[in-house]
């Protein structure tokens, strides 16, 4: 973070960061000597065997002291003055921890630095989320940590959680981690009937025609409009397109309908279709067709399953298939012919078709207020705070303060299961509301410098009806 003050009291913030993030198994290595066995995988590697073993066992300690109180629901987080600590046992005696340095601001106390520790800046809510979700993104491309142990034992698992981990958390941004990473919603592309039909249809086609295709997703604008998946394996799919997959294929996108058309398609069909997994070339006999491999419904039916990912201008479709089939070049290039055509006419129809959309419904001006909405029932989440996730930052254009308040808001209303309204004033000219009504919740910043509780009440009814004038908030 850049430096906040002028030269006389210089103050430099420091955001929080990753001190140590650790995966262990008390059942490991129940004896004396044996503590070694029970971790599993342990960030910063270089940190020296003993430390590793101390902190390990004072987790272990704590857990097992907060169970005294409540044996169901053990400790989910410790503060301390510098760092905080998350627990999460996402399986059965394993338990993942991740300890976040506290935000400091660091001032010059004659010449020398002094570091003031900000206790009460991270938020509990959001870091647990990160935290699952480190666990639900290990297990969409490795499985289960038990599933490991049954295919090779304790050194499997050590090297998955290596190979995956050491790549997973130089992603971890958690300067910008806010109220979405609690919600990890999805956004919905907004579609009329007929343009929604097209692709279902086109879905079916090619279901119909690729038939060892199990599931689909169809994305367009890095927004969802159609899933065949559970839910929950959606959701962390979808993060890991939006944030990791589609940002690394951006370049070629931007040239837009002026790249080189494939002309070699047999009757001239032009199209843009390209795999952003899989093979690079299809015309190359040597092209490799590895795709990812990724485990949905693991609860139950535990499905092992290839994706695909194929993209036309802005729309991009993800077929699964079962993972003992291994694609050949031959299906892969039976694919190219018959999606990539269908898809780039798809693609621009869904782009005529916005456009004129949003022309009839007027062009929106800038309005007075942003907000997050998320709806509990389909994982729907729409933000006018947050410019775009990148891999690596969620731009929010608010102040870091005014996030940390829409999250303590979400945090109260997590403690109760009643529909409510909360409205904070917030810093000089802002104000904050939040609303929870049925599954859904609203959180809107006014900026309006002498607006009065009543005004504000009426500025969120307008919004409510605007934007949302299909969808019931109780009064």
């Amino acid at each position: 973070m850049a430096a906040v003050g002028g030269a006389a009291g210089q103050e430099k913030q420091l955001a929080p960061t990753l001190l140590s993030f650790f995966i262990y198994n008390p059942k490991l290595g129940p004896k004396e000597g044996e503590e070694e066995k029970k971790i599993l995988f342990y960030h910063p590697n270089e940190v020296e065997k003993n430390e590793k073993i101390r902190n390990v066992g004072l987790c272990e300690a704590i857990v097992q002291f907060t169970r005294t109180f409540s044996p169901t629901k053990p400790a989910k987080s410790l503060h301390t003055q510098k760092n905080r600590q998350f627990f999460h046992e996402p399986e059965e005696n394993f338990w993942m921890v991740m300890v976040v340095r506290n935000p400091i601001i660091e001032k010059h106390k004659d010449g020398k630095p002094v570091y003031e520790y900000q206790e009460e800046e991270l938020l509990d809510k959001v870091y647990s989320s990160v935290l699952q979700q480190c666990y639900s993104m290990y297990k969409l491309f490795n499985g289960t940590f038990l599933k490991a142990m049954e295919d090779g034992g304790v050194k499997v698992l050590k090297e998955r959680l290596e190979k995956f981990f050491h790549r997973y958390l130089q992603t971890l941004h958690l300067q910008s981690c806010d109220l979405l990473d609690v919600f990890c919603g999805i956004s919905f592309f907004p579609l009329d009937k007929m343009t929604y039909l097209k692709i279902q249809s086109f879905i079916n086609r090619m279901e119909e025609s690729l038939n060892i295709v199990k599931y689909t997703a169809f994305l367009y604008n890095d927004q969802l409009i159609w899933s065949g998946l559970e839910q929950d394996d959606m959701r962390i799919l979808y993060k890991y397109l939006t944030t990791s997959l589609f940002p690394r294929h951006m370049e070629p996108e931007l040239a837009g309908r002026d790249s080189p058309i494939r002309a070699e398609m047999p009757g001239n069909l032009q199209h843009y279709g390209r795999f952003l997994t899989g093979p690079l070339n299809l015309n190359d006999p040597e092209a490799k067709c590895r795709f990812p491999k990724i485990f949905v419904n693991t609860d139950d039916t535990y499905e092992e399953l290839h994706l695909i990912v194929y993209k036309a201008m802005s729309a991009a479709v993800c077929f699964m298939i079962d993972a003992s089939i291994p694609p050949t070049l031959e299906f892969c290039r039976k694919l190219d012919s018959i999606v990539g055509p269908q898809l780039t006419v798809l693609a621009s129809d869904i782009c005529e078709q916005y456009n004129i959309n949003k022309r009839l419904s007027g062009a929106e001006k800038e309005p007075q207020f942003k907000f997050i909405y998320f709806n509990h029932m389909n994982l729907a989440e729409k933000s006018t705070i947050h410019m775009r996730k990148t891999p690596s930052v969620s731009l929010a254009s608010v102040h870091p303060d005014l996030m940390k308040i829409l999250g303590d808001i979400n945090s109260d209303f997590s403690r109760v299961d009643e529909d409510e309204e909360i409205i904070v004033k917030a810093m000089s000219d802002y104000w904050v509301v939040g609303k929870k009504s049925d599954q859904r919740e609203l959180y809107v910043i006014l900026n309006q410098k002498n607006a009065n509780l009543i005004e504000v009440n009426e500025e969120v009814k307008k919004l409510c009806a605007t934007q949302f004038n299909n969808i019931f908030f109780l009064d």
